[in-house]
């Protein structure tokens, strides 16, 4: 008798290597994005696409706030063509990072989207900060 896991079988290794390495071309992970910065190898800009409280209220270090409904040409024209972005929401509950992604790819933009948002962020133990008007930091 077959598990639920195994009724469907498994793909073969060929295929599976095909998926899982395109897979990585559209999302990186929490820990790799602080691994990143915590080097000093930030070659992309963190893009938190939530509305301006939350990010106010908690968001990751270094991040920039463009919310995922007004990301256009004019907001990012200080960022040359080139530039990757890394996109972020709330969590795997949120869309925003599909929506965020799909903008930026209509304007021509490099985008992966890190998978988990806040939730994973928090999960895998990392700090968030709090801006100014909420100066605190968060855990």
């Amino acid at each position: 008798m077959s598990s639920s896991v195994s009724r469907v079988s498994a793909a073969p290794s060929a295929q599976a290597l095909a998926h899982f390495s395109r897979q990585l071309e559209f999302e990186t992970d929490c820990w790799d994005v602080n691994h990143a910065i915590g080097n000093n190898r930030q070659d992309f800009v963190l893009l938190d696409v939530r509305g301006n409280e939350l990010f106010d209220k908690g968001h990751i270090e270094g991040a920039v706030n463009i919310a995922h409904s007004r990301l256009n040409e004019k907001a990012l024209v200080s960022y040359p063509i080139e530039t990757l972005f890394v996109v972020y929401c709330a969590g795997p509950h949120c869309n925003g990072t599909e929506k965020a992604a799909i903008r930026l790819a209509r304007l021509g933009r490099p985008v992966k989207k890190m998978i988990g948002g806040i939730t994973g962020w928090l999960d895998e133990g990392f700090d968030l900060v709090a801006s100014d008007n909420y100066a605190q930091t968060i855990t």
